[in-house]
């Protein structure tokens, strides 16, 4: 499996002071650091990614020869808590230096998002001599490969139950038709709770558009959203219904919740997530995963050394860590994440639960601030639709 064809496709995806190794809750500001050897990981998103990152860092701890010590910060998505770039932006603005903002986990489409609010120099510039196992990877970054390093890949399926839908749709076309022949068996959570919906409302809108549009934070595309919503709005009342009315699920685990209860018999979701809860016996075995042709949007995922940060050579040493062949075995083992470095590295036992994912036809979506507009526009003409 030739992981470059990813990037070929588009050339291209916090909380209180220190806390014990693995914590995750709280909020505040982030606070000076007392000594050298801590460095604090702040990361953002589901659950699978907090256990990933937590079983990650007890392995770092135990094993890097420095002595350094990583504790993470993890927001959860979907919980309305302040994201961490817009904490970043408002400690730089605030002239703030020397904070635990040591290393940071962004979505390939987040940095341009940052570079917009914090300026160019909100990332160190990589210095690739202090991260050596980067001979090793295969992926390079979306975007600004001087400032950020991805880690893992990951993208948004559909997932179907497999007894009710034995031939799920192929195209976005078939599945917009079946959606529409199977009234209240589809659900989509709201795209500011999760990337899952995200993803099905950025497709639904950006098909309508070149394909350059998925990478383009150019103003001009917002006067093209109208044909995309006018789907949206088309669809919205074959949608998962409860007493009723139609219901869009919060946050990515509240779809899976759905198709897990066959409430529902499609959902869009990560691929990691779901791959992650059949193997737990979460989702019934019944339940499979499936690629639309054009593809729901995906992404590399990435870290970042803050400038304000307090512990650069801590960061460099944990951003080694996360591309070695130990850690990317736990990314797979923990959550399905697409490894970013050679597989023939990796546990084969490992690599083998990805191995229907289509990787070189993952599409690619980096449009910056125009995200935030987007859910804002779907929250005003579609989230209130009765």
């Amino acid at each position: 499996m030739k992981l470059r064809k990813l990037m070929s496709i588009v050339g291209i995806l916090a909380i209180s002071g220190s806390v014990l190794v693995g914590c995750s809750t709280g909020s505040s500001s982030a606070g000076a650091k007392e000594d050298d050897k801590t460095v604090t990981i702040w990361a953002s998103g589901s659950d699978n990614v907090r256990v990933q990152f937590e079983k990650q860092i007890e392995q770092f701890n135990k094993s890097n020869e420095e002595g350094y010590v990583a504790e993470l910060q993890f927001i959860t998505a979907g919980t309305g808590a302040q994201g961490i770039v817009d904490r970043i932006a408002a400690a730089k603005k605030a002239g703030q230096t020397n904070t635990d903002y040591d290393l940071v986990e962004l979505g390939g489409d987040e940095v341009m998002r940052y570079l917009e609010l914090c300026g160019e120099d909100v990332f160190v510039e990589l210095d690739q001599s202090k991260i050596p196992n980067m001979e090793n990877l295969q992926i390079p970054a979306t975007f600004r490969e001087d400032l950020v390093l991805p880690y893992r890949g990951t993208t948004v399926v559909l997932a179907y139950n497999s007894e009710t839908v034995p031939n799920p749709p192929t195209t976005a076309e078939e599945l917009y038709q079946w959606i529409k022949d199977n009234p209240g068996r589809f659900a989509y959570n709201t795209p500011s709770s999760g990337g899952a919906g995200s993803s099905f409302v950025t497709t639904a809108v950006y098909n309508f558009l070149e394909e350059e549009a998925l990478t383009s934070t150019d103003e001009k595309y917002v006067a093209q959203w109208e044909q995309g919503f006018n789907l949206l709005t088309e669809l919205h009342p074959y949608l998962y219904k409860s007493s009723g009315k139609v219901v869009y699920p919060n946050k990515n685990q509240g779809t899976l919740d759905l198709l897990a209860n066959k409430e529902v018999d499609i959902i869009p979701a990560w691929a990691d997530m779901a791959i992650t809860q059949y193997r737990e016996g979460v989702l019934p075995s019944t339940i499979k995963i499936a690629q639309i042709e054009p593809s729901f949007t995906g992404s590399t995922v990435a870290l970042g050394i803050p400038s304000i940060g307090s512990n650069t050579e801590g960061a460099y040493a944990f951003m080694n860590y996360m591309i070695s062949p130990e850690a990317q075995n736990i990314a797979l083992d923990a959550m399905a994440a697409i490894p970013v470095i050679d597989f023939e590295l990796l546990d084969e036992n490992l690599t083998s639960i990805i191995s229907e994912l289509k990787i070189d036809e993952f599409r690619i979506k980096s449009i910056g601030g125009l995200g935030d507009q987007l859910n804002e526009k779907w929250d005003v003409e579609i989230g209130t639709l009765q």
